[in-house]
């Protein structure tokens, strides 16, 4: 089955509209507290970071801390084992550069006018113009902020999404059955292909979490992707020794995927 990711400006609707896709088509619904939930089983350390860094913008010591890379590893692994799954909403969390170029996988933007939103948040939230004008403007520099710190992409970059659906004051359902409609449609790309590369991108993403939360690694430069039909580690490793260790790691995580390594020593 298809795969349905949203990115949403804050007060745009995307919770509602991907609450009412999952319950018409049978979907998982995966949101932030599901992944919390998920980093829980990693470790109390890596919960604790999902609780302080998700959806925020780092400072420039957080980017370049170990552990927030190690953060932002798992992430990337966890929203890729749902995907698998097929049959799933990815809420956030950058979903929608994690599955391009999976042609089952069907990658919306939802935005809406300021005014429109600020009256939804006022409602929803109880609150004052002013108090909903803020919240907009925080929390959407922050998701920004976030998803460039990991991505290195602009969130609202309309050329990263399949569409982008404008949010005023139609109905909600007008937007879910578009989308319903979509995801029909990909449904028919969901070949064994397609689930072939989608599963190598995701083992991947869990050599990589595996390695970058590894206490007894520090890499100081680590990219692993899917290529051909195994998996590539590129990076810099401090010796032979770190890189045997390494290697050795990553096919643990790999289990019978083909891997290669192109570690370079650090001078």
């Amino acid at each position: 089955m298809a795969i349905l990711t949203i990115s949403r400006e804050f007060g745009s609707g995307g919770t509602e509209i991907g609450l009412k896709t999952a319950s018409l088509m049978d979907y998982e619904y995966v949101d932030r507290e599901k992944i919390l939930l998920d980093l829980k089983s990693a470790g109390a350390k890596w919960e604790e970071w999902a609780k302080e860094l998700d959806e925020h913008c780092p400072t420039v010591w957080e980017r370049y801390d170990w552990s927030f890379r190690g953060f932002a590893a798992l992430i990337q692994s966890k929203v890729l084992d749902y995907a698998l799954k097929d049959r799933v909403v990815i809420m956030g969390r950058g979903a929608n550069f994690l599955l391009k170029g999976i042609p089952s996988a069907f990658r919306i933007r939802l935005i809406a006018p300021v005014d429109v939103r600020i009256e939804r948040i006022v409602k929803r939230e109880q609150v004052g113009r002013d108090t909903a004008l803020w919240l907009v403007e925080k929390t959407d520099r922050e998701r920004a902020g976030f998803i460039h710190s990991i991505y290195g992409k602009r969130w609202d970059d309309v050329s990263e999404y399949d569409a982008v659906f404008e949010v005023t004051d139609q109905p909600l359902d007008d937007i879910v059955q578009a989308v319903k409609g979509a995801l029909s449609e990909r449904d028919r790309r969901n070949t064994d292909e397609v689930r072939s590369a989608l599963a190598l991108r995701a083992a991947a993403a869990r050599v990589k979490a595996g390695i970058a939360t590894n206490p007894g690694f520090f890499v100081p430069v680590l990219d692993v992707e899917a290529e051909g039909d195994g998996i590539v580690l590129r990076g810099v490793v401090h010796g032979a020794r770190e890189h045997k260790r390494i290697e050795e790691e990553a096919k643990r995580f790999a289990g019978d995927l083909p891997i290669r390594c192109e570690l370079h020593y650090r001078s």
